[in-house]
């Protein structure tokens, strides 16, 4: 039997990046993601920062109206952040963890630090019609944790396989990845993943979508980004025998 093709959701905050360099008005992210989904990505990822460090507010508002594939808006659990979500109403909403001195997104969502304002925060997206997911460490206790706050799924950070490797890592987001499964989330994986090291995760049978954004537009400088993301969609597929 054929195996089921997994999902690349493309992130294009680093093409917002190269333009906020200059202030200007190029390389225009919206279009970015429109090459990307005309490249075969079946979903487009952006996140908007509280301090607006690449993409930009008017940016996720084209976003929500004129793509194709769903869309999934990052932002971090703030009362500005669910009104924008509510107002736009993107497919789906992924809270990650924030803090304006980092480079970027160090480490997942800390779950337990406030679940009845995590739980109400998720109660307000989804009575907007919004699907909802975590970014969480691959720990089974984020795992349960997630479940019990009524997200829809979760995102496991793949921080720590894709900077370190090891057994134990890839063992950890295995074992996450199966425990999200069998409590009926579903189960997303990103960050730092590339070409070279996407392998493994993408071979993890209940990861159903992959979120890579980095990688495929550092790729992009030499292959453009249409090029970047069907490299990175045949080495997914290369990983899950049965799909092309």
């Amino acid at each position: 039997m054929r195996a089921t093709q997994q999902r690349l959701c493309v992130n294009v905050d680093h093409v917002a990046t190269i333009r906020q360099a200059r202030r200007t008005d190029e390389p225009d992210p919206v279009l970015a993601a429109r090459a990307c989904e005309e490249a075969g990505a079946d979903g487009i990822t952006a996140h908007l920062r509280e301090d607006r460090r690449h993409m930009q507010d008017g940016d996720i508002a084209r976003l929500a109206k004129e793509l194709r594939t769903p869309f999934n808006l990052e932002m971090a659990l703030t009362r500005e952040m669910l009104l924008i979500a509510e107002q736009l109403g993107p497919y789906q909403v992924t809270l990650v963890p924030e803090r304006r001195e980092e480079v970027t997104t160090e480490g997942g969502l800390d779950v337990a630090r406030d679940p009845r304002a995590l739980a109400d925060g998720l109660v307000r997206l989804k009575r907007g019609g919004v699907r909802t997911s975590l970014f969480i460490d691959p720990s089974l206790d984020a795992v349960r944790r997630a479940r019990d706050s009524g997200a829809d799924a979760v995102e496991l950070h793949t921080g720590a396989y894709a900077h370190r490797g090891g057994t134990d890592t890839l063992a950890a987001l295995a074992g996450a990845a199966a425990l999200g499964a069998e409590l009926g989330m579903a189960v997303h994986a990103g960050h730092g993943l590339t070409i070279r090291n996407v392998g493994p995760v993408a071979a993890i049978a209940e990861v159903e979508e992959l979120n890579i954004g980095h990688s495929i537009v550092s790729r992009s400088v030499f292959v453009g980004i249409a090029g970047a993301v069907r490299e990175m969609r045949a080495a997914m597929n290369a990983a899950r025998p049965g799909t092309r």
